[in-house]
């Protein structure tokens, strides 16, 4: 029997690892433990050089991760990290179909059907026009028969089916003023259109614990219904996926950070999260954080991901 021999440095490397991985399991397997987090699965965008997930958030009570919004390339594999189950969410909501915000959607229901899930997945999501599926088409054209993409699962979209459990898609045609499109007794789901070029968007709040939590997903920031929706949000969790002063298709896309801490500072929100970090915004955290300060002084945060944020 032989005993490895690693030289000083590897083994001090190899220590240095194995700690890091361990603190980083440790915070995915402690958020949400107690009261009511939010956690960042995925804070990227649609690149892959910067090595973020794409897209991708859960809302965690008492240790157990009740809502997913957005499930972008990536978000999956965090997902497991996160020690989430999603035998156990409750709701799925998705703010737009592109694909950074939608790709790893049918990885995570496969998943589910290695967990036993047996209650129904209601999910979410916009109405569609002529450049995106509406929310009923997108989960159809991915698991019904005859022609759906994984047409094996379709006992997921089978009303009463023998086996596995039944997704629930909505599509949510919502207008400029916050509507509620879900409500059990432990929590409620709002939704409010969002201007997002000419894709149907929409921006959500959950409540639940007593706390507000509003996700802007993508949006130009246009009209009043994103503040509204955001008004003493106790977590405003909004995209900054471009700089200040961007002009043509990006602006007409998403809000700059002025944008963002106006809508932050009308609405009077508690903490803000900014996430969806493209490689256009990664490295102007300063001046984008000069932006937001002129007009909202709360706590901010730039996300990573798997990064969590308890709301006491």
């Amino acid at each position: 029997m032989y005993a490895l021999r690693l030289p000083a440095k590897a083994l001090l490397i190899l220590v240095s690892l194995f700690f890091v991985c361990e603190a980083r399991r440790a915070t995915a397997q402690s958020c949400g433990a107690r009261g009511v987090a939010v956690q960042v699965l995925g804070s990227g965008g649609p690149e892959l050089e910067d090595k973020r997930a794409s897209s991708s958030y859960l809302v965690w009570e008492n240790g157990k991760a009740r809502v997913m919004v957005d499930a972008g390339g990536g978000s999956a594999l965090r997902f497991g990290e996160s020690d989430a189950k999603m035998s156990e969410v409750d709701i799925f909501l998705f703010s737009h179909f592109h694909i950074d915000h939608s790709g790893d959607f049918p990885a995570l229901i496969f998943s589910s059907w290695f967990e036993d899930r047996k209650h129904p997945l209601p999910i979410f999501g916009p109405p569609g026009n002529e450049y995106m599926p509406s929310t009923t088409e997108f989960v159809g054209d991915l698991f019904s028969e005859p022609h759906g993409a994984w047409r094996y699962l379709s006992d997921l979209v089978t009303p009463d089916s023998p086996g596995g459990y039944q997704l629930q898609p909505h599509n949510v045609d919502a207008g400029a003023v916050p509507v509620v499109v879900f409500r059990n007794s432990e929590l409620a789901v709002y939704a409010v259109r969002v201007i997002h070029g000419a894709f149907p968007a929409l921006a959500w709040r959950v409540e639940i614990g007593g706390k507000r939590i509003v996700f802007s997903g993508d949006t130009n920031g246009e009209g009043e219904g994103l503040t509204l929706l955001a008004t003493n949000a106790d977590i405003f969790v909004a995209h900054n996926a471009v700089p200040e002063g961007a002009t043509g298709v990006e602006r007409r896309l998403h809000m700059p950070p002025s944008v963002i801490g106006t809508i932050a500072g009308n609405a009077h929100v508690k903490q803000l999260v900014l996430s969806h970090r493209m490689l256009r915004t990664l490295g102007k955290e300063k001046e984008t954080q000069v932006e937001i300060r002129r007009r909202y002084s709360g706590p901010m945060a730039f996300a990573n991901d798997l990064d969590c944020f308890p709301l006491k």
